[in-house]
C-alpha cells in the first residue's frame, strides 16, 4: 500500500544547479527568489534565471501526472512524498523549461538547449518533452531541397556525441543520415575534420551519402586523414579511402595523389583501372561485369543530389554512365547487354544504339539533379547521351560540356528542346591560336574533311543531322539565358542567328574566339536577343555594326529598333571585346558612353584612345581591361575617380600611360605632372582592389600610394616597363599577404626576394618569372611550397641540373603546371625526375633544356593527365610518330607544340581526323640557319638556328585546318 500525499496540497520545489551555491552568494539579493507555477506563463525568464535558487510552489497533481520522476517521488512510497518541500540539483534553466512543458506553455528547441533538455526530459519523465525534442531533430534533420542546412556541423557533431554517450539509435541515425544527405555542405566547415570516424564511416556508407563528384568525396577523406592522422585502435585510414570509387576519379586528380601518403597505392591502381576502361572499354566491360566491380564505375546518384560533376574523367564513356541511371538489381543485366551491343563485332553491323540503350531497362528520374558537368570527357558523346540525359535528369538548368570537339553546335536545338528548364549552357573549347590580330598568316588556310567515320560515329552524325532538320523548321524558344561557345570556331553566320532565334531570352553570351562570325552576324544576334546585358567577343569581328546594335546609332534600323537598341547598351553589364580591331574611333566613343552601367568592360588590344575612355560615364565598373592600348594616366585617373567598387585592373603593355602632353587638347587640358602618382594615390585611396596588371610607370614608390587598395590583393602581375626591384619585392609579403598569384616579367630578382616571398606568401599557388635579371639560385626553392600549383621558370634557371631539378620536385610536390625554359644543363634523366616528382602534371612546357629529349620522349608520357604538351629545342630525338603515339598515350592531350629540329629523322608524321584522338591544336616550328653578327671574324660564319615558320594545325567538330604563320606559336 502506498503512503502518498494528497495531491492538491502544494509543494516547494529548490532547485539550484549542481555544487554551484557559495555561502556569500546569501548575501546579494539575487541569490533566491520565489515564484508559483500558477502564474508560469507570465514568469519574467530572464529575471528568474538571474537568481542561483528558485524556489517554485507547485501543485502536484499536474506534476505527478506529466513526469513519471515525480510521480514516483511525490506519490509513492518514498519519504520525500510526505515533504512540503523537495530539493532539485539540476539546470535551472532546463528545470524551469520541463516545468513549463508539463504545465501546458510553448518552449522554444534550438541547437543550443536540445541536449540538457532532452537529458532533462529523460530523468524526469517527462514524454512531452522528449517527444518536443524528437520532433524537432527530425525537422531540422528533414531535408527540403530549397532550404540551407538548419544545423550546423559543430551542433550535429555534438548531438550524435550525446546520442552515442547514451546509446540512442534514433540520434545516431537521424544526424548520420542528415550528414549524409549534407555532406558537401559540411566540407565548407573549419570543424568538419573535428567529425568523429565512427560517424564519418556511417555518413560515408551511407545510401543517401550525397556529393558532387567522386573527386570531391575522396578529397574530404584526404583532408580528414590528414588532419587526424595519428593512428588509432580503432580505425585505418584504408578503411575510409577503400570507400572511393576509385575508377570514378578524374585522372588528373589520382595522378596528381601518387605521391599522397594515404592514397599513394590506391592512386597507381587507380590510373591502371581508368586507362584499361578508356583504352579498351568495349572489351573492358565484361571484365569488369565478372569481377564484380559494378559499383566501381556507378555514379553516386540519390534523390537529394542536386549537382552531378563527372568532368576530366576520360573513362566515362557513353556506355557506362546508363549505369549509373538504371535501378540497381537490373545493373547485371544491363552490363551484359551494354557489353554485347559496344562489341566491336555490333558496331561494324551498326543498328540503333540510342534506342537499345534506352530500352534496356527503367531509366531512373533523378529530379533533384538541377546542374551536370560532364566537361572534358573525351570518350563520352553528348549527342548519343541527350536522350538519357533528358529522362534521367528533366529538372535540369545547367549543363557545362566544355572540350567536347565532337559536338555540333547544331545539337544545341535538340539540346535546349529536350531540357525545357535549362538555363545555362556551356560548350567551351580551346580557341584557335591563329588569331589574325595576334599573327601573319604566311600561308592561306587549307581545310580538309575528315576521313570516313567509323560505323558508331556515323550513327551519331546521322542522328544530329536528322534532328536538325526537325527542329530548325519550327524553332521554339528556349529558357537559356546563359551561352558559352567559346573556341567554337565552326559556328557561322546563319548557325548564330539561328542560335539567337531559339535562344532568344539570352542575357549572357560567350562566343570568345568564334572566328568565323562576322560584324554583321554579331549585330544580328544583338537585336535577336533582347535581354541580352553581357557579352564576351573578344577575338571575333565584333565591329562597327555590332557596336552600332547596341547604341542605336544605325539609320536604316525602324524607330522601334532604335528605342530598344539604345535601352540595350544602357543595360550592359559585361563588354569585353579585346582584340576587335574593327571599330571606328567614334562608334567605340558612342558605343562607351552609352554603356554607363557596365561592372565590366575588356578593351584589351583595340584601337583604344583617350577620347573614347573620356567618354565612358559609368561608376558601377569591377573589371578594367585596357592592356596595350595607347590610353594615358589621365584618362585612367579620369575613370577610377569615378568607380570606387573597381576591384581589377589590367593596364600592362600600355607604354602611352607615361606620356605627360598630348597633341590633342581634350589630353591636355587633363595632363599635369603629377598625373601618374595621383593615378596610383587614387587607387590606393578609392579602391579595394583583387586583381592588378601594371607595367610602364610602375615602380617600388607605387606601393606607398597604393598600400590601403592592395591589401586584399589577390592576383599580381608586373611586366616590361615596369620595376619593383628588390625593395619592393621585399615589401609585397607585408602590403599583399592575400596574393594567390605572382608574375614577373622582366624584373630584378634575387635569392633573398624569392626566399621572402615564397616564405611569407602562405597563399601561393601560381608563381612565374620571365626573363628576370639578378642572380638566383637553388636556394629560392629550398622552403617547401605546399600550395603551389603553378610554377614558371623563364630564362631565370640556366644553372638547373637534374640534381636541382629533383629538389625542386620534392619542395613543390602539388604543381599541376610546369614551365622551364632555358635550362641547358639538364638531361634525358630529366624526364624522369618530372614524371615521377609530379605525375599529375595537365600541363608541360619545356624549351631549351639541353638534351632532355635527345634520347626521345618517353617517362614524360607517363604524366597521363597532361592536356597541353611544348617540348623545342631540348634535343633532336623525337620520333617521327611522335604527336600520334603521344595522342594515343595521354587520353586529355589537346594541345601539342614541337619543333621540327628536335625531330629524329627530320620530319613529323601527322595525325589523321581518328588519329587525333582529343587533340585540337598541334603546333610545330620550323627554323632557319642564320649567321651569328658575333662571329663576323670567322669566315665560315657560324651559323645559328633561328625561327622561320610555324605549321598550326586546327581541328573543329567539323575539319582540319592548316595554316602556316610567321610568328612563334
Amino acid at each position: 500500500m502506498e503512503h502518498g500525499r494528497d495531491s492538491d496540497n502544494p509543494v516547494s520545489l529548490i532547485c539550484s544547479e549542481f555544487n554551484c551555491l557559495n555561502p556569500d552568494d546569501k548575501l546579494h539579493d539575487s541569490y533566491q527568489i520565489t515564484i508559483s507555477t500558477s502564474e508560469i506563463s507570465n514568469w519574467n525568464l530572464p529575471s528568474i534565471l538571474s537568481h542561483k535558487v528558485l524556489t517554485i510552489e507547485v501543485n502536484p497533481h499536474r506534476l505527478i501526472e506529466e513526469s513519471s520522476y515525480f510521480r514516483g517521488l511525490l506519490g509513492g512510497s518514498f519519504s520525500e512524498s510526505c515533504l512540503d518541500s523537495v530539493s532539485i540539483e539540476w539546470s535551472v534553466e532546463s528545470f524551469v523549461t520541463v516545468l513549463r512543458i508539463v504545465y501546458g506553455c510553448e518552449v522554444e528547441i534550438s541547437s543550443d538547449n536540445f541536449i540538457p533538455l532532452n537529458e532533462a526530459a529523460l530523468f524526469f519523465g517527462v514524454d512531452k518533452l522528449l517527444d518536443k525534442c524528437r520532433l524537432w531533430l527530425a525537422e531540422v534533420t528533414s531535408y527540403t531541397r530549397h532550404q540551407s542546412p538548419q544545423l550546423l556541423l559543430d551542433d550535429l557533431i555534438r548531438i550524435w556525441k550525446y546520442g552515442l554517450e547514451h546509446a540512442n539509435d534514433f540520434i545516431l541515425q537521424l544526424c548520420t543520415s542528415y550528414l549524409a544527405r549534407n555532406f558537401m555542405w559540411a566540407l565548407s566547415f573549419n570543424c568538419y575534420a573535428d567529425v568523429p570516424y565512427k560517424l564519418l564511416y556511417s555518413c560515408i556508407r551511407h545510401p543517401d551519402l550525397t556529393v558532387e563528384s567522386e573527386r570531391r568525396f575522396a578529397d574530404a577523406i584526404l583532408v580528414w586523414l590528414n588532419v587526424n592522422a595519428i593512428k588509432s585502435e580503432d580505425w585505418s585510414s584504408n578503411d575510409l579511402c577503400r570507400q572511393i570509387q576509385i575508377s570514378l576519379l578524374p585522372i588528373w586528380f589520382v595522378a596528381g595523389k601518387q605521391r599522397c601518403r594515404f592514397f599513394a597505392n590506391l592512386a597507381d591502381e587507380a590510373t591502371g583501372a581508368i586507362l584499361r576502361i578508356q583504352r579498351h572499354h568495349p572489351t573492358a566491360l565484361p571484365e569488369i561485369s565478372r569481377q564484380g566491380e559494378l559499383s566501381q564505375i556507378r555514379v553516386r546518384l540519390t534523390k537529394y543530389t542536386q549537382k552531378v560533376d563527372i568532368s576530366g574523367c576520360p573513362q566515362i564513356t557513353t556506355e557506362l554512365f546508363p549505369l549509373s541511371v538504371h535501378p540497381s538489381p537490373n545493373a547485371d543485366r544491363i552490363m551484359k547487354k551494354i557489353s554485347k551491343m559496344f562489341s566491336i563485332d555490333h558496331v561494324k553491323t551498326g543498328g540503333d544504339d540510342l534506342k537499345t540503350l534506352l530500352e534496356l531497362g527503367q531509366i531512373t528520374n533523378f529530379e533533384g539533379v538541377q546542374e551536370l558537368d560532364i566537361s572534358n570527357c573525351p570518350s563520352y558523346c553528348l549527342e548519343s547521351a541527350i536522350e538519357i540525359l533528358c529522362k534521367s535528369f528533366p529538372s535540369l538548368r545547367s549543363l557545362r560540356a566544355a572540350y567536347f570537339l565532337n559536338f555540333n553546335s547544331k545539337k544545341l536545338h535538340q539540346l535546349v528542346q529536350k531540357f525545357p528548364l535549362l538555363t545555362i549552357i556551356d560548350l567551351t573549347l580551346d580557341v584557335d591560336p591563329v588569331i589574325p590580330a595576334q599573327v601573319s598568316v604566311m600561308v592561306p588556310s587549307s581545310v580538309l574533311t575528315p576521313e570516313k567515320p567509323t560505323a558508331l560515329y556515323d550513327i551519331y552524325n546521322r542522328q544530329s543531322t536528322a534532328s536538325l532538320s526537325n527542329t530548325i523548321s519550327r524553332p521554339l524558344p528556349s529558357n537559356i539565358r546563359k551561352l558559352t561557345l567559346e573556341g567554337r570556331t565552326e559556328i557561322t553566320d546563319s548557325e548564330l542567328l539561328s542560335i539567337s532565334e531559339v535562344c532568344c531570352s539570352l542575357s549572357y553570351v560567350n562566343i570568345k574566339g568564334c572566328t568565323l562570325v562576322t560584324d554583321h552576324g554579331i549585330s544580328r544576334m544583338i537585336l535577336n536577343c533582347k535581354e541580352l546585358c553581357s557579352i564576351l567577343a573578344c577575338d571575333t569581328s565584333f565591329g562597327n555594326h555590332s557596336a552600332l546594335a547596341l547604341c542605336s546609332s544605325n539609320p536604316n534600323e525602324t524607330q522601334e529598333s532604335e528605342n530598344y537598341s539604345r535601352l540595350m547598351a544602357h543595360k550592359l553589364l559585361i563588354l569585353h571585346i579585346g582584340r576587335c580591331r574593327g571599330i571606328a574611333e567614334n562608334n567605340l566613343s558612342e558605343l562607351l558612353s552609352k554603356s554607363d552601367n557596365l561592372r565590366s568592360l575588356c578593351l584589351r588590344e583595340t584601337q583604344l584612345l583617350d577620347i573614347s575612355l573620356y567618354k565612358f560615364s559609368g561608376a558601377a565598373l569591377e573589371m578594367l581591361d585596357v592592356s596595350d592600348t595607347k590610353v594615358s594616366s589621365a584618362a585612367l585617373l579620369h575613370v577610377i575617380s569615378r568607380n570606387p567598387e573597381l576591384k581589377s585592373l589590367r593596364t600592362r603593355g600600355c607604354s602611352d600611360i607615361l606620356h605627360l602632353e598630348s597633341e590633342t587638347k581634350l589630353r591636355k587640358s587633363w595632363m599635369s605632372k603629377n598625373t601618374l602618382e595621383e593615378l596610383y594615390a587614387e587607387l590606393g585611396k578609392s579602391c579595394k582592389l583583387e586583381e592588378l596588371e601594371l607595367g610602364w610607370g610602375f615602380s617600388y614608390f607605387s606601393l606607398g600610394a597604393l598600400k590601403q587598395g592592395i591589401e586584399t590583393l589577390r592576383t599580381l602581375v608586373v611586366g616590361l616597363g615596369g620595376s619593383l626591384g628588390p625593395d619592393g619585392l621585399e615589401l609585397l609579403p607585408l602590403i599583399c599577404p592575400m596574393l594567390e598569384t605572382l608574375i614577373l616579367y622582366f624584373q630584378v630578382i634575387s635569392d633573398s626576394a624569392i626566399i621572402n616571398i615564397i616564405q611569407n606568401l602562405q597563399h601561393l599557388q601560381i608563381l612565374a618569372l620571365s626573363y628576370c635579371f639578378g642572380g638566383i639560385s637553388l636556394l629560392s626553392f629550398k622552403t617547401r611550397i605546399p600550395n603551389l600549383r603553378s610554377l614558371k621558370l623563364e630564362r631565370v634557371t640556366p644553372w638547373m641540373t637534374n640534381e636541382e631539378l629533383a629538389i625542386l620536385a620534392k619542395n613543390c610536390a602539388a604543381l599541376v603546371a610546369l614551365s622551364l625554359v632555358g635550362c641547358p644543363l639538364l638531361d634525358f634523366e630529366a624526364q624522369r625526375i618530372i614524371s615521377s616528382g609530379w605525375p599529375g602534371l595537365t600541363s608541360l612546357h619545356l624549351e631549351e633544356c639541353g638534351e632532355l629529349s635527345v634520347d626521345g620522349v618517353t617517362s614524360l608520357l607517363d604524366c597521363h593527365a597532361l592536356e597541353d604538351l611544348t617540348i623545342r629545342h631540348s634535343g633532336p630525338g623525337i620520333a617521327r610518330d611522335f604527336i600520334i603515339h603521344a595522342a594515343s598515350r595521354l587520353p586529355m592531350l589537346r594541345k601539342v607544340s614541337i619543333d621540327v629540329c628536335d625531330a629524329k629523322d627530320g620530319d613529323f608524321d601527322l595525325p589523321s581526323f581518328g588519329e587525333r584522338c582529343s587533340l585540337r591544336s598541334v603546333k610545330i616550328a620550323r627554323c632557319k640557319l642564320q649567321k651569328s653578327a658575333l662571329e663576323l671574324h670567322n669566315l665560315e660564319g657560324r651559323r645559328t638556328p633561328v625561327h622561320k615558320e610555324t605549321l598550326v594545325l586546327f581541328w573543329d567538330s567539323r575539319k582540319l585546318v592548316t595554316r602556316v604563320v610567321k610568328e612563334r606559336l
